[in-house]
């Protein structure tokens, strides 16, 4: 019998953490797992160490201010794992917790798998030196990072990428499109989809500007993609007397019926081209100007800062980051996402060539396989 313990950090994670145990559960009969995560993770089976929810700190500020937090979380997981002794400790992303923990566990010879990079191939380029020291096997999911880890003399093992998974298994149980209208009691206009985030502070600097964009758009209805970790109270501050609507975790749903989706960056946007809605991605953080100059002149060299760019290495869906996110660019952005359908018709073009980058869905078999495949040996 072999023991895993999985350590996620947020909301993504906890998706591909579960689909990734259900396969492990396949390859390996009697696989005991014992993790970080989310509910999804536990739906699964286990046990549930520390919910992600604990753990979302984004942006310099908000984790100086919870740093305390994060020192009990890391001192509590390294004892946690010890106490454990697992056969293998798989990380998934969320790099700042998980490289922290990587090295202590490498102290303690611990069989290290790390499943869906850090973005190193975007900035903090550094972090590769601790990946080929405290990393037994990465297991990437996007095709350009086998290439991009070969320049560091570093095998990686690509398996294609788990939201492929997760939406083919979306589609066999989806609800028609008239049906999902009438148990959320929307009405007959377009829908457009607003993923704002999945974390207390993207939804405080997010939803406001969401909200007064759809204020512009009265012939089509808006939906924000609630996440159930997050109280309600703090959508309805924003949503109070604005006529958006708010749908707690039927994310898949409200975008396999939207005509055109409204996006913070991040896997969200991924997901949205995969799902074939054309959209904008917007984002800020804090810093203002000064961190936008950084930002854009030291740190980030890619094609854009949204996955979908990214995969494909040039602009397909516009994005407006810190201080292009005005009023003014991003209403004109949505005028032609909603009205112009030869626009439409280009990103349609590009979400197909995307869609064949990305290859077939059994990433989660691909990678659970390798790790069983691993461990044997």
């Amino acid at each position: 019998m072999a023991k895993y313990y999985i350590i996620v950090g947020e909301a993504s994670g906890d998706l591909h953490g579960s689909n990734l145990m259900k396969e492990l559960k396949m390859a390996d009969r009697d696989a005991e797992f014992r993790f970080f995560g989310g509910d999804l993770m536990q739906q699964v089976g286990g046990t549930l160490m520390k919910h992600y929810s604990e753990m979302a700190f984004m942006g310099f500020i908000n984790v100086l201010l919870n740093i305390r937090t994060i020192k009990r979380n890391l001192e509590f997981c390294k004892k946690d794992v010890l106490a454990f002794k697992p056969d293998a400790l798989i990380l998934i992303d969320y790099p700042g917790f998980n490289l922290r923990i990587a090295k202590f566990a490498k102290k303690y010879n611990l069989r290290v798998f790390y499943y869906i990079s850090p973005k190193v191939w975007a900035w903090k380029k550094y972090r590769v030196k601790k990946i080929k020291a405290f990393v037994d096997e990465m297991v990437t999911i996007f095709p350009f990072e086998t290439e991009f880890y070969k320049k560091y003399d570093f095998d990686v093992h690509y398996v294609g990428n788990p939201l492929l998974d997760s939406i083919s298994a979306f589609r066999k149980k989806a609800l028609p499109k008239d049906e999902f209208f009438k148990i959320n009691d929307l009405d007959e206009r377009p829908l457009v989809a607003l993923l704002a985030g999945s974390r207390v502070q993207e939804i405080k600097r997010m939803l406001p500007f969401m909200v007064k964009i759809a204020g512009q758009f009265p012939n089509f209805q808006f939906v924000v993609a609630g996440v159930k970790i997050i109280d309600g109270e703090l959508y309805n501050t924003y949503l109070k007397d604005s006529g958006v609507k708010l749908i707690f975790d039927q994310t898949y749903d409200l975008l396999n019926s939207s005509h055109t989706a409204l996006v913070s960056s991040g896997t969200a946007a991924l997901e949205t081209a995969l799902f074939n809605v054309p959209q904008t991605v917007i984002y800020k953080v804090e810093g203002g100007w000064v961190t936008d100059f950084i930002f854009r002149n030291f740190i980030f060299k890619m094609a854009g800062v949204s996955l979908p760019n990214i995969i494909m290495n040039r602009e397909i869906v516009r994005e407006f980051i810190q201080m292009k996110m005005t009023f003014k660019n991003v209403k004109a952005e949505m005028e032609r996402l909603l009205f112009t359908e030869k626009y439409r018709g280009k990103i349609f073009a590009d979400y197909n060539r995307l869609k064949k980058l990305m290859g077939e869905p059994g990433c989660s078999k691909r990678a659970a396989e390798q790790m069983v495949k691993l461990l044997k040996a």
